[in-house]
């Protein structure tokens, strides 16, 4: 492939498309493929020598891949996402013209993939040269997958092996990461529904599954509902596999703090194993209702937290160690009846010296509201009154 003549690379790209070799095809206009390498290829003006191997839509669309590799040879990924945007709406025309077939699906994901990869490269350039809105060039990205989204969710035939329907889970992965990139997290919730109403929804590839709870996990997050994103996030976190280290921490970061929230705490060594030991100290501090360890805590790894973008999801954590300290308090006491005064000293002890007793009764308030503690608090008597059973549910079962 790295010295293929124009010529050698046109004709197996001609009998691949004439077999309908959908696969072979899709090498020959991706970009981890090695002939991107060759400099026989890299051509500026490439349209003449196309229209005489192709019909339309394929010269546009060879034509443009060729162009798009003189763009990458010479470092131009705002000229290359140009070039690659004109593979995919070329890309598009001649899919749609395939009514009853699907052969085409896998150059549609490599295409797509090199659109957004692309897209994202162009915005880097874009942003150092001063041009254009922070992922402008992402969204316009979007909005052509989204085009071959519709064609593959519009194939409405019963015989489902041969339905573009199959392509339509990779193309969802695609604009996540390109509206979790732009944070545009509402585009996600039609493409979710798409997907629940989708017939084959648990018959794609595992690996697409896994990339697709993962994201949805993290929407879930985004949502408030915890529940579902530890679903969704476990899914993703117990299947992905145990040589992918990094996938498998990456999917950690999001579902620690998950698990944390609904009361599970991770061990050390889980910790230990994918280098996260940044939530070591989280962990212990939220366990024993310590707050001052806790915002020492959060101040210590505060960029990586940020980084991550978990900080404000960790800070939720603050009223489950509120509630380990009260019930600290409540153990000492051995009493139902406990003074309001007994908690603000307790905090006062944590370092928090501006508190007063409106604030606790606040926070004993929420801790009520929450089911994580079982009381009223009795303003006349400036007294919490908890239940003589069970007061502090287990964490895990508070819904």
């Amino acid at each position: 492939m790295a010295h293929l003549s124009l010529n050698k690379y046109l004709q197996q790209v001609e009998e691949s498309i004439s077999e309908k070799d959908g696969f072979s095809l899709a090498e020959l206009l991706s970009f981890k493929h090695p002939h991107v390498a060759n400099y026989r290829l890299h051509l500026e003006h490439p349209e003449a020598q196309c229209q005489q191997w192709f019909e339309p839509s394929y010269d546009e669309l060879v034509a443009a891949h060729l162009r798009c590799t003189w763009a990458v040879a010479n470092h131009d990924f705002i000229e290359a996402y140009g070039c690659q945007a004109v593979v995919v709406q070329a890309f598009t025309k001649a899919f749609q013209s395939q009514k009853d077939e699907n052969w085409a699906l896998p150059v549609m994901f490599a295409v797509c993939l090199d659109l957004r990869l692309f897209a994202n490269s162009g915005d880097i350039q874009l942003s150092k040269k001063g041009r254009g809105k922070p992922g402008e060039t992402l969204e316009k990205a979007a909005e052509l997958l989204m085009g071959c989204f519709r064609i593959c969710a519009s194939d409405n035939r019963a015989a489902i092996e041969e339905s573009k329907k199959w392509g339509m889970l990779n193309l969802i992965n695609q604009l996540f990461k390109i509206y979790f990139k732009i944070n545009k997290l509402h585009l996600c919730k039609p493409l979710i529904r798409a997907m629940d109403s989708l017939p084959i929804k648990d018959k794609f590839s595992v690996s697409q599954l896994i990339t697709y709870r993962y994201y949805v996990g993290r929407k879930a997050i985004f949502d408030g509902d915890f529940k579902s994103a530890e679903d969704y996030l476990s899914f993703a976190f117990q299947r992905c596999h145990r040589s992918s280290k990094n996938n498998k921490r990456l999917t950690l970061i999001f579902l620690l703090p998950v698990k944390m929230l609904l009361g599970h705490m991770p061990k050390v060594e889980l910790l230990r194993k994918y280098d996260l030991l940044q939530f070591a100290e989280v962990t212990e501090a939220v366990s024993s209702g310590n707050i001052l360890q806790l915002n020492e805590a959060f101040e210590k790894h505060e960029a990586f937290f940020i980084k991550c973008g978990i900080y404000l999801i960790l800070e939720k954590l603050k009223i489950i160690a509120y509630r380990n300290l009260f019930k600290k308090v409540y153990m000492l006491m051995k009493t139902h009846q406990l003074p309001i005064e007994a908690f603000v000293t307790a905090l006062k002890f944590m370092k928090i010296e501006d508190i007063d007793s409106d604030e606790v009764q606040c926070i004993l308030s929420n801790l009520i509201h929450e089911n994580m503690i079982k009381g009223y608090i009795s303003y006349q008597h400036q007294k919490l009154v908890v239940s003589k059973q069970n007061p502090f549910p287990a964490l895990a079962t508070v819904s």
